[in-house]
């Protein structure tokens, strides 16, 4: 298998060759880390060495997903763990730490057999919308080595978009999955709170607004993905319905009906947001139009001050629980070798009050169900862009300047992804798609739906997806071109 035959296959093509025996197992895996080996001097996306874990049974459900043993895969540095294997999440303080069991979400990658060959890039702690951390440098984005591939799931999202994985983990607590999807051109699903397992060392991580899955270059291997990896788990806090057949069996169910589109390009904070952003959202909103759906303009009526001051409060007092939580080296306090921007998250978050969490979850509760009763009266699904401008220049902005409190921080990231966090906040639903540039540049349009209808957001994508042909945007830095350098 060669590499520009190999990076232009996804998830599901791969799949369908391995089970033909179009090629094997092993000239797969050989092409997967040829491929990684030649863009990553480039991209900077891997953390430390190849992964060797070990098989376990594997229970793929053809009924639903199919078999996608032997496809490659890769775990962002960040949540999801396998014994025995280094999990450092972007950071100096755990360099060198051991995860000493699998999380839920693992097994089910490995009991699909997915070939889990590399961890990915992250900033300390998934804090940034780019990638970058003390122990690993900048990672670079495909499009333009000279900007951010975004965060906090760079890694994984720079080496799918170069060709190199066909799709690969990736978490998102204010957009780390949807963000990097849009900057580098791929899709970008954040499933429902509680649609897949984050257990067994949290229920609720980060006081609910993170979720784990992934990011793909199809919408096929988005709903197989989302077969594999969702579903209750043993001690899990939530329980979703899930599709009889399946997600892939979804696809066409729903977009064939009229929808209500709501449509909004305003930051909820304030800040500019780039003319080709407008433009994907607009040129979407007619395509839409055009087959069929209803199209509306709306105002969420966010308050973006008290949003980015309570979500402050969420951000700093799960930062310094996990701070907390390692174990210091002998003879060093527990927060030196933190990020600046990261210490001011952990020190304020020592000082919160229970009263002061507990105000935050109230107002979370109000704004989930003030968002929850808006849409179930005016519309279906919310269009918006992903982020506020295409991929910026790495390192920007800097984890290693000091911000006055956790909430200006929050506000520099929040200038450029004044768009994703909602969804975090509230639990839905949101999945960012590609749209052609103007520029060389992607950019992403994002559609959120109500709690647990990721069958709405899977079949309007793949309708999109058909009409768009999404799979011809590559790189500079794609495994398909002859000038992409080789291993």
């Amino acid at each position: 298998m060669l590499l520009h035959e190999y990076s232009v296959l996804d998830a599901t093509a791969l799949a369908e060759g391995l089970r033909s025996g179009e090629f094997s197992a092993v000239e797969v895996r050989a092409a997967a880390v040829a491929a990684v080996t030649a863009v990553d001097p480039v991209l900077n996306a891997v953390v430390g060495e190849r992964l060797e874990l070990s098989p376990l049974d594997v229970d793929p459900d053809p009924r639903k997903h199919g078999d996608y043993r032997h496809v490659p895969f890769a775990v962002k540095d960040l949540v999801c763990q396998a014994a025995g294997v280094l999990h450092e999440s972007g950071s100096a303080l755990t360099a060198g730490h051991r995860a000493e069991q699998d999380s839920a979400l693992m097994l089910r990658w490995r009991r699909a057999g997915l070939d889990v060959l590399y961890r990915t890039s992250t900033p300390e702690f998934g804090l940034s919308c780019t990638t970058e951390s003390a122990i690993g440098g900048a990672t670079h984005n495909p499009w333009d080595t000279t900007r951010t591939p975004g965060g906090s799931s760079g890694g994984s999202a720079a080496l799918v978009a170069a060709g190199a994985l066909p799709w690969a983990h990736a978490n998102d607590a204010a957009g780390s999955i949807r963000i990097p999807a849009a900057l580098c051109g791929l899709i970008g699903l954040k499933p429902s709170r509680g649609r897949v397992p984050t257990g067994p060392d949290s229920d609720d991580p980060l006081f609910g607004l993170s979720t784990e899955f992934a990011i793909t270059r199809s919408v096929r291997d988005t709903a197989a993905l989302l077969d594999i990896a969702g579903g209750k788990a043993t001690g899990e806090r939530y329980l979703l319905p899930t599709p009889t057949n399946g997600w892939l069996a979804e696809l066409s169910s729903s977009a064939s009906r009229p929808l209500r589109i709501a449509v909004s390009s305003t930051s909820p904070f304030g800040g500019p947001v780039d003319a080709d952003c407008v433009r994907a959202v607009t040129e979407t909103a007619h395509t839409l139009a055009a087959l069929g759906h209803h199209v509306i303009n709306v105002d969420l009526g966010i308050d973006g001050d008290e949003f980015i001051e309570m979500s402050s409060i969420f951000w700093s007092a799960s930062i310094a629980e996990t701070v907390r939580s390692v174990r210091p080296r002998p003879g060093r306090p527990a927060n030196v070798g933190l990020r600046p921007v990261t210490r001011v998250f952990a020190d304020a978050g020592e000082h919160l009050s229970w009263q002061q969490v507990a105000a935050a979850r109230a107002w979370q509760n109000r704004i989930t169900r003030q968002i929850a009763e808006q849409q179930a009266k005016t519309y279906d699904l919310l269009v918006t862009p992903s982020t506020a401008r295409p991929a910026w220049p790495t390192s920007e902005p800097s984890m290693d300047e000091v911000p006055a409190s956790p909430a200006e921080w929050l506000r520099r990231l929040f200038a450029y992804v004044p768009f994703t966090p909602l969804a975090n906040v509230t639990g839905a639903p949101a999945i960012t798609l590609p749209a052609r540039p103007a520029g060389h540049l992607p950019v992403g349009v994002q559609f959120t739906a109500a709690l647990g209808e990721e069958s709405l957001l899977l079949s309007v994508a793949a309708h999109l997806e058909a009409v768009a042909d999404w799979t011809r945007l590559r790189p500079e830095s794609h495994l398909s071109h002859p000038e992409t350098p080789r291993a």
